[in-house]
């Protein structure tokens, strides 16, 4: 380069770069054509949104027992079929009493024995009581007698005793509804031999009896979700084929211990039906829609139209051929929207896709 001095030639080439950069700096971070296009825009605008928690699970009776003997026999009658309303203290089954029937004709002859036994007893010790004040008999004598009379109360007490139990015995093999429900199912059938229930645990199961005029909802809620939800809470009940109004109902019971099921962490819920129409029945699985936010009037933005950067949501605003990021507030968020609570003023333009950058032109 002559007549050029040569100090001058590394200044120019960097003069060179830096402009270089600057136009190529300005043309990549202009908006390409395709985020230009309505569609992937939008307009903040204000309008009601309402956040709902769709939950699943699967209908119960509030109230339901397996129906068990209390004695052990031959199932002798069953009164109540499947789907069979019964009010409470209606007789469900019957166990056959015939052991238990001699056994109480064998205690009112004991009885009967023990009081023959007492009344002699007791005129011989009446008898024996005169003569001894009259030193007629020796006190050893009395006492024998005294004793006797005892011995034959006591015998009496418990043949009593004994028919009492066999008594409360033949009450039971009549087994009733312990409230008003409906039979779901019989297991025995008659003629089978059934054990005896000892405890809750034990015995053999002869149906299952249920109140279905209050219904429960059964459901896993993860532990994401489960604080957005609090007893006596609205729930909007649909069945799987979505016919029908909702069925109205509430959460009535929140776990205090998360539990894992099929994988997930969580907490049992239960929600009570108010209102049962008929067309739910124990077993049915029927989706939940639980309100849990709302906003009236809100500035909102659709939700794909919002980014996470190091944990903060921000939009890009459109401004021209410019783009502007921006950290945001958002709050009650549905399928669709979200609210914004701050960053964005109703009807500024934002984009529903993150900016990219433009090819440099040549």
């Amino acid at each position: 380069m002559k007549g050029v001095p040569r100090w001058l030639i590394p200044g120019v080439i960097v003069l060179g770069l830096i402009s270089l950069a600057a136009w190529f700096s300005r043309e990549k971070w202009k908006p390409p054509e395709n985020e230009n296009r309505p569609e992937m825009m939008a307009k903040a605008e204000r309008r009601d949104i309402e956040s709902n928690l769709l939950l699943t699970g699967e209908i119960t009776a509030a109230f339901q027992v397996p129906i068990k003997a209390e004695v052990g026999g031959k199932v002798k009658k069953i009164h109540a079929t499947i789907g069979q309303k019964v009010p409470k203290g209606g007789l469900l089954a019957e166990i056959d009493d015939t052991d238990l029937l001699t056994e109480k004709s064998s205690a009112l002859t004991d009885i009967a024995g023990a009081q023959l036994a007492v009344d002699k007893n007791r005129g011989n010790t009446e008898r024996a009581r005169a003569l001894y004040k009259e030193k007629l008999i020796s006190k050893e004598v009395f006492a024998n007698l005294e004793a006797d009379l005892a011995i034959s109360e006591n015998t009496l007490a418990k043949s009593r005793s004994r028919l009492q139990t066999v008594e409360d015995k033949l009450t039971k093999t009549k087994i009733v509804a312990p409230a008003d429900g409906t039979v779901l199912d019989t297991l025995v059938i008659e003629g089978q031999v059934v054990v005896a229930a000892a405890s809750v645990n034990s015995g053999t199961e002869i149906m299952t009896f249920a109140d279905l005029s209050q219904l429960l909802i059964n459901s896993h809620v993860n532990q994401v979700d489960a604080p957005r939800l609090i007893p006596g809470q609205a729930v909007e009940v649909n069945m799987s084929d979505s016919s029908g109004d909702p069925v109205r109902a509430h959460i009535e019971f929140i776990a205090p211990l998360a539990l894992v099921k099929n994988n997930i962490k969580g907490f049992e819920v239960h929600a009570l039906i108010e209102e049962n129409d008929g067309r739910l029945k124990p077993g049915m699985s029927v989706s939940m829609n639980v309100p849990v936010g709302k906003a009236d009037g809100a500035v909102s933005v659709p939700v794909s139209a919002i980014f996470k950067e190091n944990k903060q949501a921000v939009v890009y605003v459109r401004k021209g051929d410019t783009t502007e990021k921006r950290s945001v507030t958002v709050g009650v968020t549905n399928l669709s929207f979200i609210e914004i609570k701050s960053g964005v003023s109703e009807g500024e333009e934002i984009l529903l896709v993150e900016p990219t950058l433009a090819p440099a032109k040549s």
